[in-house]
């Protein structure tokens, strides 16, 4: 779980480290840098024309990168609602198994559904790693379970819900996978690197001249942005989440203890 717990900061944090070093670089251009520059013919055009192409290059980025961050957020719901599919259809499917099979595996089953609700509301470091555990161990006695009675009664209607449940396991495995899709660093790294350009050569065009809080324009756009990428590629790590609102549906039909009071809907 690391990969969600620990390789980004919270939102607020990246908004501040964002705007803090993206004001530092506009200030930097225009208290240092641009004392340094000689006064030629023709050189404020050429700054001008270098800034419009670097501030061109930087949305594009920008663009790609948000798009990229949705289209991984909308694989991440994707996956929930076919869990969710997966989870109901194996505990149905339990009736094909004998007897006290079927009675065990949805005992298993509505712990493993807790489980994976579990993992959608944890955000912490710790929470995730001992939920991931008992995943996996629930994961395993429930395979466990179908095998047995698959081999206690080999029929096709046992092959059938052994099948679903190696469906549920691997939904799971997409889920995961999902999760950890997210933008890669050497694309934030170049982000992060072209930003920096661009309000430094936005402090030195400005240069001396008076009303400098407008030099808090570019970085607080910007980092609004990179806030609004960093939330939907790394869910649960902000105000933007992936909700289980389909595993919690599930969950009330089977009349699991861990559904909340407030109604919920199937996603779209």
């Amino acid at each position: 779980m690391e990969y969600l717990a620990g390789s980004m900061p919270h939102s607020w944090q990246l908004f501040l480290i964002s705007f803090g070093v993206l004001s530092c670089a506009s200030y930097f251009g225009a208290l240092v840098i641009a004392r340094l520059r000689r006064p030629e013919a023709g050189g404020a055009e050429d700054v001008r024309m270098i800034l419009g192409a670097t501030l061109t290059l930087l949305g594009l980025i920008i663009g790609f990168t948000l798009s990229m961050a949705i289209g991984g957020y909308n694989t991440r719901q994707s996956n929930e609602a076919a869990e969710a599919a997966a989870i109901s259809t194996a505990f149905n499917r339990a009736d094909l198994l004998p007897a006290a099979e079927t009675s065990e595996l949805r005992s298993v089953l509505t712990r493993y559904l807790d489980a994976r609700l579990q993992f959608y509301r944890a955000h912490d470091r710790v929470q995730l790693q001992n939920v991931d555990a008992q995943t996996k161990r629930l994961s395993h006695e429930m395979w466990s379970v179908a095998v047995r009675g698959a081999a206690a009664q080999p029929t096709p209607p046992t092959t059938l819900a052994v099948a679903s449940v190696n469906d549920v396991l691997t939904s799971y495995s997409n889920t995961q996978a999902g999760w950890r899709n997210q933008i890669p660093v050497a694309a934030w790294a170049l982000m992060v690197a072209i930003a920096i350009c661009c309000n430094v050569l936005i402090g030195y065009s400005a240069g001396n001249r008076r009303h400098r809080a407008s030099l808090m324009v570019l970085p607080f756009v910007i980092s609004v942005s990179f806030t609004l990428i960093g939330d939907v590629d790394v869910p649960g790590r902000g105000a933007i989440r992936v909700a289980p609102v389909n595993i919690e549906r599930v969950a009330g039909l089977l009349g699991s203890a861990s559904v909340p009071s407030a109604p919920t809907s199937i996603a779209p």
